[in-house]
């Protein structure tokens, strides 16, 4: 029987991460009689489940490459939310490069990270070469127009707080495309933003640019909700609370942008600037996990891209992962309190 609700989280804006640090995750667990803890303050032996997703009372919002491959692998997870915020995604290029469009890419040697240990841990791999693919499709080209150039990385990449691991794990390629290894990088979000602008490099593509939502699609976009199914079968009441939590979280940052913006600047390392340019003004609005059949198909259409080219074990039916209830019953839970204020 499980004694502790487990929380895992990406450095970027989620409603489970504001209310985790408001206090309220742990709250929930208290009130349930259980511990609380989280992965990124926990040691090495419980840091691979962020990944994974074995341990039983884990519940993770993050990245939908890890979680995806988790689930390809047979990890007995269910997905019980999908949030989308767009984070500026990029193909960046040297500061004297002539490249402007994204057509112009063809030809041009691009960096990709290499394999990791898994193909969950290969998520670097597994968004730059998403990355590049929706671009190209916007200059009407293919991956097979590119010539791919393999960036080292840390094959086996652990959940942690300090600050050198979160700065060299965001900007991949970077001295490659200073040194003139590779013509062109993909990025996303605030540190990379901070990063373009210290190295002088320049946006070919911006991919947030474009109103087509399946060519934003990425590791972050949609990013799945996740909990182990022995928590949801045996404290399905702990998956609930957790879920209301978040969506009084994302109740909450609707009218707090600039408190937000204090946790988002802490979990991504970056400075007020740096989270502006990659969130823009409105993201606050648009925190509230869902289940909605846009959000679902989104997801699809990532699923088949990383079983396409690897980084899924096996298919697996998208629709019987879903878990519709827990997310139903906060959401009545949530209205009516909402109602009796």
């Amino acid at each position: 029987m499980t004694d502790t609700l487990w929380y895992t989280r990406c450095p970027v804006p989620t409603a489970s991460g504001l209310a985790h640090s408001l206090g309220w995750l742990g709250e929930t667990a208290a009130d349930s009689g259980l511990k609380f803890g989280v992965l990124q303050d926990a040691g090495p032996e419980l840091a691979g489940f962020h990944f994974s997703h074995e341990l039983s009372g884990l519940v993770r919002e993050g990245g939908n490459v890890p979680a995806l491959a988790a689930r390809a692998q047979g990890s007995p997870t269910r997905l019980i939310g999908l949030t989308w915020i767009d984070e500026s995604q990029a193909i960046l290029v040297g500061p004297h490069s002539p490249v402007t469009s994204a057509a112009e890419l063809a030809g041009l040697r691009v960096g990709i990270p290499a394999w990791a240990q898994d193909q969950a841990r290969s998520f670097p791999r597994a968004m730059a070469l998403h990355g590049f693919a929706n671009a190209l499709r916007l200059g009407g080209l293919t991956l097979a127009d590119v010539r791919p150039v393999e960036l080292a990385v840390e094959r086996d990449p652990q959940v942690r707080t300090e600050v050198q691991d979160r700065r060299r794990n965001i900007t991949w390629g970077v001295e490659e495309l200073l040194s003139g290894e590779v013509d062109a990088i993909y990025v996303k979000g605030a540190r990379a933003q901070e990063v373009a602008i210290e190295h002088g490099l320049r946006v070919a593509v911006d991919l947030d640019a474009t109103d087509t939502k399946r060519l934003r699609v990425n590791n972050g976009t949609p990013r799945p909700i996740t909990v182990h199914q022995e928590l949801l079968d045996t404290r399905p009441e702990v998956v609930i609370g957790f879920l209301a939590q978040s969506l009084r979280a994302a109740n909450w940052a609707t009218g707090n942008l600039d408190g937000v913006r204090e946790v988002l600047q802490r979990e991504t390392l970056s400075g007020p600037a740096g989270v502006t340019a990659a969130y823009g003004e409105d993201f606050h609005l648009g925190l509230h996990p869902s289940l909605s059949d846009e959000r679902v198909e989104l997801l699809g259409v990532q699923q088949r891209f990383l079983y396409t080219h690897g980084f899924l074990a096996a298919e697996f039916d998208l629709d019987s992962w879903v878990a519709r209830e827990p997310l139903e019953r906060a959401l009545e839970q949530v209205a009516a309190e909402q109602v009796t204020v």
